[in-house]
């Protein structure tokens, strides 16, 4: 699968170039357009939805968009070292990739239970859309930073983590990341988002705004 994007950094689109019979996973409500003839078939319902996007004999392509404005970021997986993924964040990957949501470094986090992250490995392209733009937080060993869940896409599985409060007895959530923050030491990469998602959805509420409205 090859990647190619357009319209960055504010309103990305990924166009996902496959070779003939080639195959890749995409989330359903991210689909813009594909070439004529290319085969799309929805396994599953809800938030756990995935279009299985299948190339015919001249090959083919899919046209991704976010839900959200904001930047698209690609991670290539080598098949060495996994990447904890934000639900959200997560636009297609190569059908040669696999999550795991039950991985040793979520039940680490989460306590065996589903939370907003998932683990992708093996070998082939992940991409990510984030809510604004995109920063890199490269990490040296011993050093640490904290970063609020709302704003995490992505980090390496060299990274160390750990999950708690951000503010003692205030209400929380796995399954949205709500009310948590991140200590992260290095070595390894995160990769954050500039907007969150949550805080739109507060602001919204606030203010009076439905989305229908």
């Amino acid at each position: 699968m090859q990647v190619r994007t357009r319209h960055t950094p504010t309103f990305g689109v990924a166009r996902l170039v496959l070779a003939p019979g080639e195959m890749v996973l995409v989330d359903p409500l991210t689909l813009v357009a594909t070439s004529f003839g290319l085969s799309v078939e929805v396994k599953g319902s809800g938030a756990k939805a995935v279009a299985l996007c299948t190339a015919g004999a001249e090959g083919g392509w899919v046209d991704a968009a976010p839900v959200l404005p904001g930047d698209l970021h690609l991670v290539e997986l080598d098949g060495a070292h996994g990447w904890c993924l934000a639900r959200l964040g997560w636009i297609a990957s190569s059908s040669t990739v696999a999550m795991n949501p039950e991985a040793p470094v979520l039940k680490a986090l989460f306590g065996g239970l589903e939370g907003f992250l998932n683990y992708a490995h093996g070998q082939g392209s992940v991409v990510l859309a984030c809510f604004g733009a995109l920063d890199l937080v490269t990490l040296e060993a011993g050093e640490a930073v904290t970063i609020g869940s709302d704003h995490v896409m992505a980090f390496a599985d060299t990274v160390q983590c750990r999950l708690r409060p951000s503010v003692p007895d205030a209400g929380q959530s796995i399954q949205s990341g709500e009310g948590l923050v991140f200590d992260f030491a290095g070595p390894g990469a995160v990769l954050t988002q500039t907007r969150g998602p949550r805080r739109l959805t507060t602001w919204l509420r606030a203010n009076g705004v439905s989305w229908s409205s």
